[in-house]
């Protein structure tokens, strides 16, 4: 504390969210558009025709055509899981699981015909969904990794609260005619303050929603490692049914299904079967949340053999339960209509904005003087910084692209189109560092806009050979998305081509304001 309180703040504020930034800007970034996974995901197989009501009828039956699917190629399978076919996604989606460390089985079918659906492979909004906490790294390191990132986020933003003593006065203050570190400050200052209820929100309910993967000793100690029965006696999850070890025949699925639909009002969503072949087989119908800020959904557990009502879950959380579940309904918004849930989105892109900006001014501040090299530290931070926040979104543009350039029955067309937005994100990190810093920002950031514009041109080509047939809100909504996310980024490459990051002359015969500028230049984070 040599140097004061609020200047030890800004050099905690200043390294910690260097540190992390990178990663945090990635997890933002594929956590706003996370917002909108559902429409992601409709709009990458365009094949499925949004229109089709599915009576109760009509879902048992497509649960049965499930299940015979599963005997027959997942017949060794521990568990199944149904999705079942809704207005937004008119299909059964199966996955299966058949032991420890192997990849799921998973299939799209017909809920008419029971048949392998003509639907494209695509992990659609998933992928973007499970990137934004896991990384696509082993689930168990990628949500470590991401919530270390998140609770070091926790520090920066508390640290730069202390650190600002214009906090409001902020909010109001853009100089963009002053010089270029003056610029990228109140950017960051700005986009900091004006979501800054959201960013602190976001960021606890992101650890909260995995705490008791990081401080799992409670949970241990007192059920002896029985995670299962914990999560059953809170009440959010029907209880589990231990196999018998003996043979057993499942029961139809359809009367359950139509029985749990009586039960319970919300939409069904999706059935579990664990242990299908044994006598203690169980069948649980899972349902979607109801409307509110608590993210629960009810279920009715069946016995798998008899047909029998096992257990009704419909609400009756327990206090630390129902506080848990409500942390990862504010986390995730599904909570929210369409206007709550654009907010949400803009305060996501006001929190990439302030990552971004965080991670320039830090280069910008250190700038070295005219016809001074700049030392290797910096250079690796400027190349992490472009290959970042200008090689992401051109990897996401690219993801998207893939989704309507592949050829529809490529064999693993779902990882190719993964595959591509990895190639595309390390072609611009290996790029990058080898362009000159005032050139690289420009060329990387209107080449991602250019890959905007593809994916909106692609999916026009798309509209234009399906023919007549009336083009669905939602895909025209997506590709004015692109286009203007397009600009946006035009706009930026502009605005990099402009500074070369050296001190103006201007500014250099300026005479320093004793404290106000040293202050600037040696805490950016003010």
């Amino acid at each position: 504390m040599r140097r004061g309180f609020r200047q030890s703040m800004a050099w905690l504020h200043t390294w910690s969210g260097l540190v992390v930034g990178w990663v945090l800007f990635a997890v933002f970034v594929t956590g706003t558009a996370s917002y909108y996974r559902t429409e992601i995901s409709a709009w990458m197989r365009p094949e499925l025709r949004r229109d089709a009501a599915f009576a109760p009828e009509a879902m048992a039956a497509a649960a049965e055509r499930g299940v015979a699917h599963l005997r027959i190629h997942a017949g060794e399978a521990r568990a199944w899981f149904i999705g079942l076919p809704t207005t937004e996604r008119p299909v059964i989606e199966l996955f299966w699981r058949t032991g420890p460390g192997r990849p799921p089985g998973h299939v799209l079918l017909d809920p008419e015909t029971g048949a392998p659906s003509g639907v494209r492979d695509t992990r659609g909004g998933d992928f973007l969904y499970r990137f934004h906490f896991e990384l696509n790294m082993p689930p168990l390191w990628g949500r470590w990794i991401v919530g270390i990132c998140a609770m070091i986020m926790l520090v920066a933003l508390v640290s730069g609260i202390v650190t600002h003593r214009r906090i409001f006065a902020d909010f109001f203050t853009f100089r963009r005619d002053k010089s270029a570190q003056r610029g990228w400050l109140d950017a960051h200052n700005v986009t900091g303050v004006l979501a800054l209820p959201f960013h602190l929100m976001i960021t606890y309910t992101g650890v909260v929603t995995l705490m008791l993967m990081y401080v799992p000793w409670g949970v241990n100690t007192a059920y002896k490692g029985d995670a299962q029965r914990f999560f059953a006696e809170s009440g959010q999850i029907t209880a589990p049914r231990q196999p018998a070890g003996r043979p057993g025949t499942l029961t139809p699925v359809g009367p359950m299904v139509l029985r749990a639909m009586e039960t319970v009002p919300e939409p069904l969503e999706r059935l579990s079967i664990v242990n299908p072949k044994d006598a203690n087989a169980s069948v649980v119908a899972v349902f979607e949340e109801p409307h509110g800020l608590s993210h629960e959904h009810p279920q009715v557990a069946f016995d798998g053999t008899t047909g029998e009502v096992v257990e009704i879950r419909a609400g009756g959380l327990k206090p630390a339960s129902k506080t848990f579940t409500a942390m990862v309904g504010l986390h995730e918004a599904h909570f929210a209509g369409a206007v709550m849930r654009l907010l949400f989105f803009l305060c996501g892109l006001a929190g990439c904005a302030m990552v971004a900006t965080g991670l320039v001014l830090w280069t910008v501040a250190r700038a070295p003087k005219a016809g001074e090299p700049p030392g290797l530290g910096l250079r690796l931070v400027r190349g992490l910084n472009v290959a970042t926040v200008a090689g992401l979104p051109a990897a996401v543009a690219a993801y998207f692209l893939a989704n309507r350039l592949l050829p529809v029955g490529l064999a693993e067309r779902g990882a190719w189109e993964v595959w591509t937005f990895f190639a595309v994100w390390l072609l611009v990190g290996l790029v990058a560092p080898f362009r000159p810093q005032k050139r690289a920002w420009p060329e990387m950031l209107s080449a991602a806009a250019i890959l905007y514009a593809a994916v909106c041109a692609a999916d026009v080509v798309r509209i234009v050979r399906a023919g007549p047939a009336p083009v669905e809100t939602l895909f025209l909504a997506f590709d004015a998305c692109m286009l203007a996310l397009s600009a946006l980024l035009l706009v930026a490459a502009r605005k990099a081509a402009l500074y070369d990051g050296l001190p103006r002359r201007k500014e250099a015969r300026a005479a320093p304001r004793p404290e106000r500028d040293r202050f600037a230049v040696q805490e950016p984070g003010e």
